[in-house]
């Protein structure tokens, strides 16, 4: 099979690539993170004029892209830069609901508005229909009271997607609506990530218009969005690997001992090779995902994917900073920023335990 880009790809790919070499490194992004907002508002702003949210959507939404591949071109050289951006947060998640709900945002979206998706919970555990968080009809519109959890990108958005649950008991699928409300209505307590950006948890106490309710049937919505989110997840992660192994590489042609490059040390070739073997394996995982992401058995990918992207991350950092020695563990080097923005990868949109227990019962079902 040809796994070669389109010319269009691959010019968004070279573009990306030198621009991000050019503009940012670890001590920006570690600057950015300990900022108000955690955000580059002039880079994000750059980003958005070379292209990168209008990737994310269809021609038919008024994008240029929004195919599986268009999002894995993206997201790797992202992970390739370790760059946190709204991107995931806003363009994918809340992107992919807002484009099925109100049209007309995407536009705004496209241009680099940064509208948060606020759907995990304090006691969800990766479990997308689980929500405590409640929406009650009243004369005045929609009464919500509850709190969610981990809100990447949250003290830079000026709006969220709430999902809050109208009907039935807190982990059933249906009964879950979506709300578009307003930052400066949510109470907000953000923090710095590890591995860069910030997040937030937001307590939820107050009434929103009628027509604030993006759909009150929408756990297929979050399903679809939460499927591309992690698609570009496993694609960041890929570009993470990437730069872990070209550093970890030159770290071997460059520091010597006995006289010669610790890399011609036959030991240390052979733990290279297995992790160049375990991310051309994870690479193939990738691909194969994102050309499955719009078919009827996209949820069993996307399981198998994040679980081997889980435990090939934890090889690949794990190694690159027991074969880089006491260097590795040190922030000032770029290694550390890497390593630690990697390892978090595990940690959201479902780590490996839950997404082998989701591969297996999705796998039964099909049978």
């Amino acid at each position: 099979m040809d796994f070669k880009l389109t010319e269009e790809r691959q010019m968004l790919q070279d573009g990306l690539r030198r621009f991000l070499a050019d503009s940012t490194d670890h001590e920006k992004i570690a600057a950015t993170t300990d900022s108000d907002t955690g955000l580059d508002a002039a880079l994000w702003e750059q980003l958005t004029e070379m292209g990168l949210p209008g990737a994310m959507f269809s021609e038919a939404q008024g994008g240029f892209g929004g195919a599986g591949f268009d999002i894995m071109v993206v997201a790797e050289e992202l992970g390739r830069a370790g760059l946190p951006t709204p991107l995931i947060d806003s363009a994918i998640l809340s992107g992919t609901i807002l484009a099925a709900t109100r049209p007309e945002l995407t536009e705004a979206l496209i241009a680099g508005r940064i509208i948060a998706c606020a759907h995990g919970e304090p006691t969800s555990r990766y479990d997308l229909s689980h929500v405590q968080t409640a929406a009650q009809k009243t004369a005045d519109g929609w009464r919500i009271n509850g709190n969610k959890s981990v809100v990447h990108s949250a003290p830079a958005a000026d709006a969220f997607v709430v999902s809050a649950r109208t009907a039935g008991n807190h982990d059933a699928e249906a009964g879950i609506a979506l709300f578009l409300v307003p930052a400066d209505q949510v109470q907000m307590r953000d923090y710095p990530l590890n591995g860069g950006g910030r997040a937030a948890e937001l307590t939820l106490d107050l009434t929103v218009p009628e027509d604030a309710c993006l759909t009150e049937d929408g756990f297929a919505l979050l399903q679809t969005a939460n499927a591309r989110a992690t698609a570009a997840q496993c694609a960041e992660a890929l570009g993470l690997m990437e730069t872990i192994k070209t550093l970890t590489v030159e770290y071997l042609q460059q520091r010597k001992q006995f006289g010669q490059p610790i890399g011609k040390f036959q030991a240390l070739q052979h733990r290279m090779a297995d992790v160049l073997i375990e991310i051309e394996q994870a690479r193939s995982s990738v691909i194969n995902l994102c050309g499955h992401l719009d078919g009827p058995d996209s949820a069993l990918h996307v399981s198998a994917t994040k679980n081997l992207i889980g435990r090939t991350a934890r090889l690949v950092a794990e190694e690159s900073i027991q074969m880089h020695g006491g260097i590795g563990m040190t922030m000032e080097y770029a290694l550390g920023h890497f390593a630690k923005r990697l390892s978090m990868v595990d940690h959201r949109f479902g780590d490996t335990d839950y997404h082998l227990e989701r591969f297996i019962h999705l796998a039964q079902a099909a049978a």
